[in-house]
């Protein structure tokens, strides 16, 4: 499960607020990233940096939002223990600062797909008051 402290936070510092992702301009830059072949674009180590930090803050929230949609599911259900397995590696992984190279670049959107297809599996969040 991902730690409560790395929950998404909206500018008001409630977690209980969650916007709308907008994963268009987030899955195709995990289309371009598994795209790369060794040893990749060429990029500086700074743009390395920085699309492992996009990926690793979407797929943070990305994961906060699996993570309440699947609170609400029974607890003997097959979705709900795939789910679990998907966050549990997401915890780990995000667990750690991100690796600025093509692999560490490549590991996160691999992570931000699988979240995406957990996601499209999971019933609809219930609507905020």
């Amino acid at each position: 499960m991902i730690p409560a402290s790395a929950a998404p936070y909206g500018p008001d510092g409630f977690a209980d607020k969650v916007l709308p992702l907008d994963r268009e301009p987030y899955l195709a830059l995990v289309k371009a990233v598994l795209a790369w072949s060794s040893p990749g674009p060429d990029l500086q180590p700074r743009d390395y940096e920085q699309i492992a930090h996009v990926l690793a803050v979407h797929a943070r929230g990305l994961a906060g939002d699996v993570q309440r949609r699947c609170a609400g599911l029974p607890a003997d259900s097959e979705v709900r223990a795939l789910t679990e397995v998907v966050l549990g590696e997401a915890g780990r992984r995000l667990s750690v600062p991100p690796r600025a190279t093509v692999a560490g670049v490549q590991h996160l959107a691999r992570l931000v797909r699988a979240l995406y297809e957990r996601l499209d599996r999971l019933d609809p969040a219930p609507a905020a008051p």
